[in-house]
């Protein structure tokens, strides 16, 4: 009974704390949506309660994070600030969570390479400070990157000094309140209170204003058809990246409790969460790395830690407008700026140079579209351009592999029979699963590594578990230059699977014989050149062939 309490207290303890840690990330990325603080709240509340309570993560705490606070950003820009429908797009997105979390999808988005994973959230980094600077300088930021570097020569011609100063004093201060300190009075909390006492006492600066108090009110999902295209299109952005930011932080959190989470449930869990967060006015969430951490450091092991965080943002929206209503906007800039330093992979860009000098190129261009272009399009053409990658140099494996002369043949009486063959049997022996990489150059490496007096050519598919069809047709081009050449092909050591493909692509295996083993087709070979050698000995002497 004990162990049960020691439990349920580190899980209230962690819970209170990742709540105070978020309140002043949720109003600042709520206002960095161009929805409000409040919108930011409710969705740390919908999100951080449901995900907690359906999803597949015990330790985990959800709420609003800098990836989709950028989409929704950019979705207000599009939709000219219609909340309505960007509600919906936040219910929508919620949806495809849950049907992601249905089909098994969670297994495979953990596989975006990391050098992808890091160019865009490093992006996403960028883009947070990008849109900050407008607002650390006294002026509006649009909600897209390059309307915002494009207002900045301006904002930096008319500068509000005591807006900057109190954005970068409280940037400093977040940035070096003592750790010690922090697991009382987290960092951001302590810039906030500082900067919003600080500027209600001394300094004229731009606020957020009057916010309003209570329980949100309902906002039922609206069909627009002139903006279908969109809405779908940021849902599902928003549905991806969060589905991404919520299993990545799903690891971290399995690496410190020694726990393991379940994907699919996890989504579900989100798509909950976030369908809610939509329903009640709140802004899209995901699994926070940050807070996650600061929870498991605070005891939390449990759902019911994520569940008192929510628990605790809804007591204190009850009556937080009359306050938060003078939080000054460079207060939540400078904490803003430090959510986007986070964020940026500074211990990938550290090490880069020293790695394989694709990835690096991959991890660029991957930031680059996510700054200049959009999101998705930036994590489509990582994955594709990775994905390319890695068959290219499975392909040059393979190929590498592939000898004419194996070294490594199974018996003596193999070699033997080999050595006995000379230069006229050419044995290749194909090493793993044979994929359209490699079968581009297939049919070239064993034109151009056959002997030229060789008779027989043998293709030895004992350590291939199976083809694809651009495999076979390169076995198709093998077998039609062996016979317009004059030589015998022998495939041996197919497998069924890999036997079943050829036949059913060819009408049967092609060549002009098929052994099970590499031996049989050696000593086949060794037959058939030495009744080539017989039949041309006869020809030149005049001595009948003998059956």
């Amino acid at each position: 009974m004990k162990l049960d309490r020691d439990i349920i207290t580190g899980d209230i303890t962690g819970g209170i704390t990742a709540g105070v840690v978020a309140l002043p990330l949720a109003l600042a990325l709520g206002v960095a949506s161009g929805l409000g603080p409040m919108a930011g709240i409710y969705g740390a509340i919908a999100v951080g309660f449901f995900a907690a309570l359906f999803g597949g993560t015990a330790s985990q705490i959800s709420g609003p994070t800098g990836p989709m606070v950028v989409v929704l950003a950019g979705l207000f820009a599009s939709l000219s600030g219609d909340a309505a429908l960007i509600f919906t797009t936040v219910m929508l997105a919620g949806v495809l969570q849950i049907v992601f979390g249905f089909l098994g999808v969670g297994q495979y988005i953990r596989l975006v390479p990391y050098p992808v994973i890091s160019g865009f959230m490093t992006g996403i980094g960028a883009i947070i400070i990008i849109l900050q600077m407008g607002p650390l300088l006294g002026h509006d930021s649009p909600g897209d990157p390059l309307g915002a570097m494009a207002k900045l020569p301006n904002a930096v011609m008319d500068i509000n000094f005591a807006n900057l100063a109190l954005g970068l004093g409280t940037l400093a201060l977040v940035f070096f309140w003592p750790a010690r300190v922090g697991k009382y009075l987290p960092g951001p909390l302590a810039a906030l209170i500082v900067g919003t006492l600080l500027a209600f006492l001394l300094l004229d600066v731009p606020v957020l204003g009057e916010i309003p108090t209570g329980l949100p009110s309902l906002h039922w999902p609206i069909f627009e058809q002139s903006k279908a295209l969109l809405v779908i299109e940021a849902a599902f952005i928003l549905a991806v990246l969060g589905s991404i930011d919520s299993l990545l932080t799903s690891l971290v959190a399995d690496n410190m409790t020694r726990q393991r989470h379940d994907s699919n449930r996890e989504l579900i869990g989100q798509g909950i969460g976030n369908t809610v967060a939509g329903f009640i006015g709140g802004i899209a969430g995901a699994g926070a790395t940050m807070r996650t951490v600061v929870n498991i450091r605070s005891g939390g092991r449990t759902r019911f830690s994520g569940m008192v965080h929510a628990l605790l943002l809804l007591t204190i929206v009850l009556g937080l407008g009359p306050l938060a209503s003078n939080i000054p906007l460079a207060v939540l800039a400078g904490i803003l700026v430090k959510v986007g330093l986070d964020i940026i992979d500074w211990s990938y860009i550290k090490r880069a140079n020293h790695g394989p000098r694709w990835d690096l190129a991959l991890m660029v261009l991957v930031l680059s579209l996510t700054v200049f272009v959009d999101l998705i399009t930036a994590v489509a053409a990582g994955v594709v351009l990775a994905a390319l990658a890695f068959v290219k140099q499975v392909g040059q494996l393979q190929i590498a592999s592939l000898k004419n002369t194996p070294e490594h043949l199974d018996s003596d009486v193999e070699k033997a029979c080999l050595a006995e063959c000379g230069d006229r049997v050419a044995l290749f022996e194909f090493s793993g699963p044979l994929s359209f990489g490699a079968a581009a150059d297939l049919g070239h490496h064993v034109r151009e590594h056959s002997e030229v007096g060789a008779k027989v050519l043998i293709l030895d598919f004992s350590r291939v578990p199976f083809l694809d069809v651009s495999a076979v047709l390169a076995v198709e081009t093998i077998a039609s230059d062996a016979a317009n050449s004059g030589k015998l092909l022998y495939v041996a050591g197919m497998n069924a699977d890999v036997q079943k493909v050829l036949e059913g692509m060819n009408s049967g295996v092609p060549g002009d014989g098929v052994y099970a083993t590499r031996l049989q087709a050696l000593k086949a070979a060794a037959a058939a050149v030495k009744s080539t050698d017989t039949s041309n000995m006869n020809a030149v002497t005049g001595i009948p062939v003998m059956e």
